[in-house]
């Protein structure tokens, strides 16, 4: 991470693309490494801290995949059809240990347990019965139907690695491997703060030059949905340069993260990038070659990861989630990162400026023969607008080299789910 002579310009410095800018905010960050057990039904959304091994084996016995009929292979001799006599009906939940007799068949339904010499399970659509007799004319192959013992995860095999989200099917898993507890990583503790005296908060008169701040409730609700973030708000700081440098550093000294909005450009009434400075934080201002966005600082306040956000609410939900996101998911010891583009058509013209890739908030109504969204552009991509993004259905991106988009030209758009 270079030093404080870019940090203290913010002008200096190559152009980054998103991705270069991506991969040095994930370096900057580190793992929190502290940990606790929570019992599985407390532990929705949270980080494995270690790898989970199976208390037992899954399914725990031999059991029937289907309704239908137990058989030994070796009493389908010759040519079919084939006539067995059903000797005994078993049940999900049957605790007797049977053994098939020679020469007959076992009335079994899903969940059972296979009685020992049978070697498949028949459906029962696929025989004919009349009375205590059946009659089939297609042999199984051996353990067809049958779901064996340890067969989805063996006993004391890992079930779950490290530092994945316990998301509700991973937490059925491991309840099916019998374990009740896990170790889960600490919720990484993150501050924000907003930056300047024109900010006021809703509800609040405004006094002259002021503006509502809806970056902190963007960025406090955007958090607040994450269960590995336990989340501070320090509110607003005035433009009072002792202050911010106070309120930094102690939130350095008692959080793994630190987000700021606004005042990280190189303007005079801009006093983050000084007080950071004087805190020998380690940083960069970026110039990242995006739309909207742009300025971005990054890097370590101490002990703490600190990123510093526009202060134009759409240009700060960009930068979020395109570049603070994913390191703030490796400061949490979050080891994948989910991909959620999907393709899509445009449905408008867009002349633009080469050089930068650029986020539109988009939304849309049709498909094409494909089922790929026909996505029309929102608004006109001012980054403190908010209207076109609270419409918004999805986020689609421009390649930077993109000079005109054109209706029916491929794009990719991320959705924006409630």
């Amino acid at each position: 991470m270079s030093s404080l002579a870019v940090c203290s310009t913010g002008k200096s410095g190559p152009t980054l693309s998103v991705d270069a800018a991506r991969l040095r905010a994930i370096a900057a960050a580190c793992p929190v490494t502290g940990q606790e057990m929570l019992p599985l039904e407390q532990a929705v959304g949270r980080i494995t801290a270690t790898p989970i091994m199976a208390a037992h084996a899954l399914p725990p016995f031999d059991n029937s995949a289907m309704d239908g009929y137990a058989l030994r292979l070796s009493d389908l001799t010759g040519e079919g059809p084939w006539h067995l006599p059903v000797s005994v009906r078993i049940a999900a939940g049957d605790t007797r240990a049977l053994t098939l007799p020679p020469g007959t068949t076992a009335r079994i339904f899903t969940g059972a347990p296979v009685l020992f010499g049978a070697d498949a399970v028949v459906m029962q659509e696929q025989v004919s019965r009349d009375g205590d007799m059946i009659s089939l004319t297609n042999a199984p192959r051996s353990g067809q139907n049958i779901r064996r013992r340890g067969e989805d995860v063996a006993d004391g095999a890992q079930a779950l690695a490290a530092g994945l989200a316990l998301t509700p099917p991973r937490l059925a898993l491991l309840a099916g491997c019998g374990v009740a507890s896990v170790a889960v990583r600490s919720r990484v503790r993150v501050a924000m703060l907003s930056t300047g005296d024109e900010l006021a908060e809703p509800g609040s008169a405004l006094g002259p030059g002021q503006i509502y701040n809806s970056n902190r409730v963007l960025l406090r609700a955007t958090l607040a949905r994450l269960p590995w973030v336990d989340l501070t708000d320090l509110g607003i700081l005035p433009d009072n340069p002792a202050s911010i440098r106070v309120a930094i550093r102690h939130a350095a000294q008692t959080h793994d993260v630190v987000i700021s909005s606004g005042g990280v450009s190189a303007g005079e009434e801009d006093h983050i990038l000084d007080a950071l400075r004087l805190e020998a934080a380690e940083l960069e201002v970026l110039k990242v070659a995006i739309r909207p966005g742009k300025p971005l600082t990054i890097g370590r306040l101490g002990r703490a990861l600190y990123f510093g956000l526009p202060g134009n609410p759409y240009a700060a939900a960009i930068t979020f989630t395109q570049i603070a996101r994913p390191a703030l998911r490796r400061a949490a010891g979050l080891m994948e990162e989910p991909d959620s583009w999907l393709p899509a058509v445009a449905g408008f013209t867009y002349s633009r400026s080469t050089g930068r890739r650029e986020y539109v908030p988009v939304t849309w109504s049709q498909r094409d023969p494909m089922q790929r969204p026909i996505i029309d552009r929102l608004g006109q991509g001012a980054s403190a607008s908010l209207s076109p993004i609270a419409q918004a259905m999805g986020i689609a991106v421009i390649p930077a080299e993109v000079e005109m988009v054109r209706p029916g030209q491929p794009l990719l758009v991320e959705p924006l789910y409630d």
